[in-house]
């Protein structure tokens, strides 16, 4: 006798199988009488699997507190087992078992068995490792290794159950807020967590997290930048990701505050920037002036003028330039704009500007919507170390990618853990290296004194120098550390001509170089731990640090009011060349047109 299975998507059409090749099967799902299950959802769970695996429809004829009786729902198939719940312990066991199938089993692709919940069973392990799973990655999946088809709607909500029971729902997820914050400060002393919540019905506004170790490392070891933008998150609930992050010695960013509100509004941002003033305290006056870079949005830049109101506020220059060539769509203008970016000098760039408005009067009035005080290398007076454009983008871009899909509170874990990675692996990285300056400095440096040997050194007195070249004569004060250039004052780093001058009076370059390149800053950056957080089951649920109406109670947190539409969500892809200069577009020498070569132009000679 043999026992005809269907054909499936990667099995050969029309297979067929003997008893004891069948037997061998069923030898891998075994089922013998005096099994025992823990509980008689395992045991449903467990025949379930076994009828997926074997390809047989099964129908459950009794099921309750005491016993489980299925069977083969093809009529005349013998194949059936009752299991009895054992007396005094909750487990059940196999009572009588007949094994033997007589029918051809399911012959298509679909399963009744194959429910949702199986489905969220059978991804779960995946999911755990790969939040980012995809319901098609999961029907496909199914499809090879089970022989099953499951619609995309099953798969979509068997990853909802199984997100759900790995990670919590993100209702629960707003829930903990209140006890994750509570954690956070207990774990982590001098760390600021707060949850603030809006409404009667006290739903989620806003949230606010810095890790003592990053206030740490950015006051007392950081150059005195920071970097503000935003990202949308796309789970459920939406809201929007804040972040304002440092940079290191070695020009990586530095997570310094995070927060996620219920909407990117002007008071969202009045908020998070006031929570940053408060974070940042006193210490302020004893910083540097700092740089805040951003791009032009009104609400940022009102909260930086009424918070950090001595700080130096730059635009980020890919806003900026764009915002230039879709206004102008004139690639010679766009070519004369980057010189007038990068010149070091106000002479160089009002020469600039001067041709750019031979070009085209309508240069003026953008000029004064954007002032060149915010962006232009020559006027800008804070010290942006190089940082033109907006390095935290890409970070935010890729923590709401890849946690969309998760709890606020499971989001908020995945970023503490990736920047705890981050400590350890740099405080590691930091304690290898042996030079005065970190790598990225070095290079700089090295680079320099390696253009220094082509300039003649005139020594006007002790600490000026006159440093003269074919081009040009620069002016050095080695005490001041300033340079005619102005390049080691923009970027911290002796220029060439600086390089030139300490090395004919026997200085050591590297020495003087701002200390928030030394290797020492770097492992000061990185020397405080950001500790683990409990599991969440070892939380109260309801604690101190909600706030709700200014005072700070015992609340239950609501997820916001917003829900994400149905549909697909429309998805941005940022590509790392947006970062960079635009490129070249083709003009037309006859017409002067873009987008066309003067060999294709149609217009009439």
């Amino acid at each position: 006798m043999t026992l005809v299975l269907p054909s499936f998507g990667g099995y050969m059409a029309n297979h067929s199988l003997s008893l004891d090749d069948a037997s061998v099967s069923l030898a891998e799902h075994p089922l013998v009488i005096g099994q025992e299950f823990p509980d008689v959802e395992t045991c449903r769970r467990t025949l379930k699997d076994i009828a997926i695996a074997m390809h047989f429809d099964l129908r459950i004829v009794k099921s309750d507190r005491s016993r489980f009786i299925a069977k083969c729902s093809k009529e005349g198939c013998p194949w059936r087992v009752h299991v009895a719940k054992c007396p005094g312990v909750p487990t059940f066991t196999i009572r009588t078992l007949h094994g033997e199938h007589t029918c051809e089993g399911v012959r298509n692709l679909h399963h009744q068995q194959a429910s949702v919940g199986w489905v969220a069973r059978s991804v779960e392990a995946r999911i755990r490792d790969n939040p980012l799973y995809k319901p098609k990655e999961i029907l496909q999946d199914i499809r090879d290794q089970h022989g099953v088809a499951v619609s995309y709607m099953q798969a979509w909500r068997g990853k909802e159950r199984s997100m759900a029971a790995l990670h919590g729902t993100f209702e629960e997820g707003y829930r903990l807020l209140p006890a994750y914050c509570e954690q956070i400060r207990k774990t982590n002393p001098g760390s600021i967590a707060s949850v603030v919540a809006t409404g009667q019905e006290n739903c989620f506004q806003r949230l606010f997290i810095s890790y003592r170790a990053s206030i740490f490392g950015f006051i007392n070891a950081c150059r005195p930048l920071l970097e503000l933008d935003k990202a949308h998150l796309k789970g459920k609930y939406l809201g929007t990701l804040l972040c304002a992050a440092a940079v290191d010695a070695d020009d990586a960013l530095f997570p310094l505050a995070i927060a996620v509100v219920d909407s990117d509004s002007d008071e969202s941002w009045m908020w998070f920037m006031s929570e940053l003033r408060k974070l940042l305290g006193v210490n302020t006056d004893t910083m540097p002036r700092l740089t805040i870079l951003s791009e032009r949005q009104r609400g940022i830049v009102e909260a930086v003028e009424t918070h950090f109101p001595r700080a130096f506020h730059g635009f980020c220059l890919r806003y900026v330039s764009e915002n230039f060539r879709d206004t102008f769509k004139n690639t010679k203008l766009v070519n004369i704009f980057w010189n007038a970016v990068y010149a070091l000098t106000t002479v160089e760039f009002e020469s600039k500007i001067t041709e750019m408005i031979e070009i085209s009067q309508d240069i003026i009035p953008w000029f004064e919507d954007f002032p060149p005080q915010h962006w232009a290398v020559a006027y800008f007076e804070g010290v942006r170390y190089s940082h033109f454009t907006l390095g935290v983008t890409e970070l935010l871009y890729n923590w709401a990618l890849e946690c969309h899909e998760l709890p606020i509170v499971q989001m908020m874990e995945h970023i503490r853990q990736q920047m705890t990675s981050w400590f350890n692996d740099r405080r590691d990285m930091g304690m290898i290296w042996t030079s005065i300056l970190v790598p990225s400095a070095e290079k700089r440096i090295m680079e320099a004194i390696a253009d220094a040997h082509c300039y003649q050194v005139l020594r006007a007195n002790e600490v000026e120098f006159e440093i003269v070249s074919t081009e040009r004569t620069n002016i050095v004060d080695i005490r001041s550390r300033v340079c005619s250039c102005r390049r080691w004052q923009l970027y911290g780093l002796p220029c060439a001509h600086a390089a030139a001058a300490l090395i004919s009076c026997g200085h050591n370059s590297h020495l003087f170089a701002e200390p928030c390149f030394t290797v020492q800053s770097y492992r000061v950056t990185y020397s405080q731990l950001i500790n683990p957080i409990p599991d969440k089951g070892q939380w109260k649920e309801q604690g101190e640090g909600a706030e709700g109406g200014g005072a700070k109670v015992d609340i239950t947190i609501r997820p916001p009011k917003t829900r994400r539409p149905p549909g697909r969500p429309k998805k941005k892809v940022l590509r790392v060349e947006n970062f960079k200069r635009p490129k070249r577009v083709v003009q037309c020498g006859r017409c002067h047109m873009l987008g066309h070569s003067q060999k294709k132009c149609t217009m009439p000679i």
